[in-house]
């Protein structure tokens, strides 16, 4: 690719942008949905396609607000319902921080499942309740990650289907 080819650099750029942002939705770090809409952004205002990179841009605008507020209402009213509060989330993500430090790769999930644990077991006082919260916890972040992911691959395949189109 020849980088005086602004169009080619600037698709470069939102295309690499996109995958960080799919990238971080697995790995946490940057906020992912924001990180893949704002490739289309760049895209939709510095390249030269057609007038329809302003449909993709809308079109992601809708996933990624949708993704976003899907991913913190239906986990969220799924803890709400299981009753596990909202201060043993705290503590999970806590010791999923330290635990990322500790542990490469698997320290955050390994982290955020013992921190729910231990707070719900000073919460309950009992392992046999304790861990059916934390499993509520660990599904219900399964939850939020896959809808995240799954809008952050409709953006992706919007703006993929909008470089043939527009």
């Amino acid at each position: 690719m020849d980088l005086t080819d602004t169009n080619g650099l600037v698709t470069l750029i939102a295309g690499l942008a996109i995958v960080l942002g799919l990238v971080s939705m697995v790995l946490p770090g940057l906020p992912a949905l924001p990180v893949c809409w704002a490739g289309v952004l760049v895209w939709a205002i510095f390249s030269d396609a057609g007038p329809g990179r302003w449909l993709v841009l809308a079109v992601a605008t809708v996933l990624a607000l949708g993704g976003t507020v899907v991913k913190y209402l239906l986990p969220g009213r799924n803890l709400k319902r299981s009753g596990v509060p909202t201060l043993s989330l705290f503590w999970g993500a806590v010791l999923g921080i330290v635990g990322f430090f500790v542990i490469p790769v698997v320290g955050l999930i390994i982290g955020f499942i013992a921190g729910v644990f231990l707070a719900e077991l000073v919460r309950l006082g009992d392992v046999g309740r304790a861990w059916p919260s934390t499993w509520y916890a660990v599904k219900a972040t399964g939850l939020a990650v896959m809808i995240e992911l799954c809008a952050g691959l409709a953006i992706a395949a919007v703006w993929m289907l909008g470089l043939f189109v527009a």
